[in-house]
């Protein structure tokens, strides 16, 4: 009898290896490993039956459009440089450069890296006085005139933790220090004190990412700006001695994103106070707009990297997509009132002022799909399979918002979108 049920539980560990071999091979994720405690990165597009071909020819696709198409946002400047643009509005944006090393470590593009690397450096980041190391947000490409002087956080944000990355993938000594440039914007943050009214990325009372580091808008926020996942990072790799300050601030966000997201919709106001009220700027009333469609993409990032506010951030993305779903799977908005009435003020896009149902909401929504525990919720991730990034009827085109966030997304459920660890680890 002994025997017996030896040979039964020899056949029972036979069966499970082959199961699990067979789901490696699928893409299908059995779970994290708990002597490693290494996120584990689901290939969803695999759990929801695509083929592993067509799956890598759309992430291809999605670059190549980005970058490389007649539609491209990416140009290259000479034998060392390039930037990404905001083509319709003729300016080049931190948010988009950074977005663009982002997509090339990930993708280990390293040529297109540090192309944008020196391009930014160049022409965007300033140099010395009270800005040292922070960017000039947007440049217009035609004339090469700064639009402003100023700082949106965000990008920075993206640039050190781009640049932590690159640091771990191709090390320091291929012709640029990536980790030096990292630590060079880090190090100059922590010397803003409010000298010419420039302070901290990061409102060090609050322990939230600013609007913008400088005067009256350094007290509020953008939660699309939120990124605690990548504060866990700066935890592991940037060692420069603020590491329970970078933990606490991830801890903060995820507290917070409670707060600005509403209890039966979901959705997030464009701008907020650090208590999560919305707050109105003198271009637009805040609602659930453009920078709200990143905050799902920054949940499925947290709760697949981190995993350390899953009970929340699964109800969440239960009640985001449920809400996207009342209101059609195919016909949704892109813009509400928080709890989801249509807004009387429509932030224009493009020649025509309307709604629409965007490629960019329609993407990073079904990254939420990494997160939902709801089986229909394979739905999202359909509907980003078939979406195509073309023209409106009314002839507005963005290749740049709803491009990136079109292969942001298709590299997270495919399983592209990646801590990087140093090399060898």
């Amino acid at each position: 009898m002994v025997q017996s049920i030896g040979i039964n539980r020899k056949r029972r560990i036979s069966l499970w290896l082959i199961l699990a071999a067979l789901c490696i091979g699928q893409g299908v994720v059995l779970g994290q490993s708990k002597k490693t405690n290494k996120p584990a990165y689901r290939n969803l597009f695999r759990e929801a039956g695509y083929k592993q071909t067509d799956i890598d020819a759309k992430l291809a696709k999605a670059y190549f459009d980005v970058f490389e198409g007649p539609n491209k946002v990416y140009f290259e400047v000479g034998d060392t440089m390039a930037y990404v643009s905001d083509v319709k509005n003729k300016d080049a944006r931190t948010e988009g450069l950074s977005y663009g090393m982002m997509v090339a470590v990930q993708l280990d593009k390293k040529d297109v890296f540090d192309r944008i690397w020196r391009w930014s450096k160049k022409y965007l980041q300033h140099q010395s006085g009270p800005r040292e190391a922070y960017f000039a947000w947007s440049i217009n490409t035609q004339t090469m005139k700064k639009n402003s002087e100023g700082s949106a956080s965000d990008g920075e944000l993206y640039y050190i933790t781009s640049l932590l990355f690159a640091a771990n993938k191709w090390g320091n000594n291929t012709g640029i220090n990536y980790y030096g440039e990292a630590r060079r914007i880090l190090d100059a943050m922590w010397k803003k004190d409010g000298t010419g009214n420039i302070y901290n990325l990061i409102n060090t009372d609050a322990k939230q990412i600013s609007f913008v580091p400088e005067g009256n808008n350094y007290t509020w926020t953008d939660p699309s700006y939120h990124l605690p996942a990548f504060y866990d990072t700066w935890v592991m790799y940037a060692k420069d001695g603020h590491e329970q300050f970078y933990k606490e601030c991830a801890d903060t966000s995820r507290v917070f994103l409670h707060r600005a997201c509403h209890p039966v919709t979901g959705l997030n106001a464009d701008y907020t106070e650090f208590s999560g009220k919305p707050h109105d700027t003198r271009w637009s009333p805040s609602a659930f707009r453009y920078d709200s469609w990143r905050v799902p993409m920054n949940v499925a990032m947290d709760y697949t990297w981190s995993g350390k506010d899953k009970a929340w951030q699964e109800d969440y993305a239960k009640r985001f997509q449920g809400f996207l779903r009342s209101k059609g799977m195919d016909t949704y908005d892109d813009q509400f009132n928080l709890d989801g009435s249509r807004p009387e003020f429509i932030l224009q896009a493009g020649p025509v002022k309307k709604l629409r149902h965007s490629i960019g909401l329609v993407s990073t929504s079904a990254t939420l799909s990494l997160v939902s525990k709801d089986k229909n919720s394979l739905d999202f991730v359909h509907a980003l399979w078939k979406a195509k990034l073309e023209p409106f009827e009314d002839g507005y085109f963005d290749p740049y918002y709803d491009g990136l966030m079109h292969l942001f997304s298709i590299m997270h459920l495919s399983g592209n979108y990646r801590i990087i660890t140093p090399q060898g680890k």
